[in-house]
């Protein structure tokens, strides 16, 4: 009993450890749902742990109970006779199976192979578990179909980005200069930036990419070829809104345009680092377009 208290000790505290190791950089809290998720399992575990000393009181009481009767019978002078535990009859409940003097009374008439069965009832548990099943089939219809009083999964895709959208703009507000979007978006090149680029690489991108960028779950980031472009546009849109049925999520909740612009000018200074075990290249080989070179007319003709 005790390792089990510890144990749950354990798993209440692990979470706030977790949290405490994420990197000062990036706040876990800026995902909107990590506290929800939080609060419920600080729920879940105080629960385990009131449930684990509820149990632990019941087998004291019980015990005390028995002991009290045997103690109270010593003294009649009479014969002790042990009454069913609150798990024997719990079990019994669930089970609804005739005691053995009276199977009996319920054996089938049906033979194979000298293996006779039993006429038991259904366990109780199994026939409760089905009118649950039943009510929560009928509750769904109700509140999803014909009330329309809860979200289908279309519905609530479509408001989680509306969300998003919101968010991003609220974060754009808060950032002075042109808004920033896969259309505007620029590469960075000084030292700073690009070493706030790396920590937010580090930080969410690596688990999949390798901190090297070689490739894991996510492809190679170090070669010439891209699945959806290689340009910081491209790194952008797909950093902001993801790839649908992938591994990659869209970060726009999380990070705002001007991180999202640090860490895709970083993934552009990956290209040729060839590190060691890189993945096989994916996608097709990236050829930047020439830039446009501005040529002012007028001195040239003044020169000529």
């Amino acid at each position: 009993m005790k390792r089990t208290i510890l144990l749950l000790l354990l798993l209440f505290c692990l979470p706030g450890t977790m949290l405490m190791a994420q990197d000062a950089g990036i706040s876990v809290w800026d995902d909107p749902m990590v506290m929800f998720y939080t609060v419920v399992a600080f729920i879940f575990i105080t629960v385990l742990l009131i449930l684990a000393v509820a149990v632990y009181l019941l087998q004291v009481l019980n015990f005390l109970v028995q002991q009290q009767a045997k103690d109270r019978a010593l003294k009649l002078g009479i014969e002790y006779v042990r009454e069913p535990g609150i798990w024997e009859r719990l079990n019994a409940w669930l089970w609804d199976i005739a005691p053995i003097e009276k199977e009996k009374d319920i054996m089938m008439h049906h033979e194979y192979d000298g293996i006779r069965e039993l006429d038991n009832h259904l366990p109780p548990w199994w026939r409760w578990l089905l009118y649950i099943t039943i009510i929560f089939a009928v509750v769904y219809m109700v509140m999803y179909h014909i009330t329309d009083s809860l979200p289908m999964q279309e519905e609530e895709y479509a408001t989680e980005l509306a969300l998003a959208d919101a968010e991003m703009k609220k974060m754009n507000a808060t950032e002075s200069g042109p808004v920033l979007d896969e259309t505007t978006v620029v590469e960075l090149t000084d030292a700073v930036s690009l070493e706030e680029g790396k920590k937010i690489f580090i930080s969410n991108c690596a688990s999949c990419h390798k901190e090297s960028g070689a490739g894991d779950i996510g492809p190679n980031l170090t070669d010439e070829y891209w699945l959806h472009g290689g340009s910081i546009g491209d790194l952008f849109k797909v950093v902001k809104n993801g790839v649908p049925a992938t591994n990659m999520i869209s970060w726009a909740a999380m990070l705002s345009p001007k991180m999202m612009q640090q860490v895709s000018s970083y993934i552009l200074t990956l290209k040729g680092t060839n590190p060691p075990n890189p993945k096989e290249p994916q996608g097709e080989k990236y050829i930047p377009m020439p830039k446009e070179t501005v040529v002012d007319t007028l001195t040239v003709k003044a020169s000529l």
